[in-house]
C-alpha cells in the first residue's frame, strides 16, 4: 500500500477473520474523533484483525477535512473506496489472516466510503456508521451483506436518507441519538463542520450515546459473526 496503515490482532496463529476500519473525517491525527481505535479494541476482542488505512496524513490532511474543504477532493469518499480495496488486499497476504473471510467498516466519511466500496465485489461484508446515504446511486445494491447503523437526530448525514436503501441493507435508526452516538465524548454542534445537509453549508452536531454504542457493539457482533462465519 503508498499509505500508512496499522494493524491489531488477538493472541495466536490465526488464522482469524478481519476487518478493515475507514477512519471519519477528522482522520488518525492528534484531532481524531477517537472512534477507529474505540472499535479496534472491541473488535480484537472479538478475535477480529483489524487493519486500519490512514487516508489523510500523506495527502496533506493530517488533521482531517471536517471543516475545511481544501484538502477534501483529495481524499474524498470515492477515492477512498480503493484505499479499503487495496488494505482488502494488504489484509489477504497477512499468514493470520482468513482471506475469505474480511469484512469492512467505517463511521461518518468512513461510513460513506464503505458504501461506495461495497458497490463493487471484494469484500465479504460491511458496517457503515451514520453514512452519507445520499451518495448512493438510486440503482445502489451492494455487492456484499451490509448493517447500516444511524442516529435518528443526526443532523450531518440524515437517516431519512438512508431509508430508500433499506430493501437492499440491514437498518437501524438510533432514537434519540446523534452522529457519532459511538463517541465517548459528549454531544456538541461545531459551527464551522462543512456540512451539505444544512442550509448554510456549516454546522453538525456530534455526540456520544451510551445506549446506541452498547447496542451497536452487539449488532456489528452478531452481523459479522453471522456473515464472517467459516461456512
Amino acid at each position: 500500500m503508498s499509505i500508512p496503515v496499522s494493524v491489531q490482532k488477538p493472541d495466536g496463529a490465526g488464522p482469524f477473520p478481519a476487518i478493515v476500519i475507514l477512519h471519519d473525517c477528522s482522520g488518525l491525527g492528534p484531532r481524531s474523533s477517537g472512534a477507529p481505535a474505540r472499535w479496534a479494541t472491541t473488535l480484537v476482542a472479538r478475535g477480529y484483525v483489524v487493519i486500519v488505512p490512514d487516508s489523510f496524513s500523506t495527502r496533506g490532511a493530517p488533521e482531517g477535512v471536517c471543516t475545511t474543504g481544501s484538502r477534501a477532493a483529495n481524499v474524498a469518499p470515492n477515492r477512498r473506496a480503493q484505499d479499503a480495496l487495496d488494505a482488502l488486499g494488504y489484509a489477504q497476504r497477512l499468514p493470520y489472516v482468513d482471506a475469505k473471510r474480511v469484512g469492512v467498516m467505517g463511521g461518518s466519511h468512513g461510513g460513506t466510503t464503505t458504501l461506495l466500496t461495497l458497490s463493487q465485489p471484494g469484500f465479504r461484508a460491511g458496517v457503515a456508521l451514520y453514512p452519507r446515504c445520499s451518495v448512493a446511486a438510486q440503482s445502489y445494491k451492494p455487492a456484499a451483506p451490509l448493517l447500516i447503523l444511524i442516529g435518528e437526530l443526526d443532523d450531518w448525514t440524515p437517516a431519512a436518507d438512508c431509508n430508500r436503501l433499506a430493501t437492499e441493507v440491514t437498518l437501524k435508526v438510533y432514537p434519540g441519538a446523534h452522529h457519532s452516538f459511538d463517541s465517548d465524548r459528549p454531544a456538541r454542534f461545531v459551527a464551522a463542520r462543512i456540512n451539505p445537509s444544512s442550509v448554510s453549508g456549516r454546522g453538525a452536531t456530534t455526540g456520544g450515546n451510551a445506549a446506541a454504542w452498547k447496542d451497536a457493539i452487539e449488532e456489528v457482533t452478531r452481523f459479522f459473526e453471522r456473515t464472517l462465519s467459516r461456512s
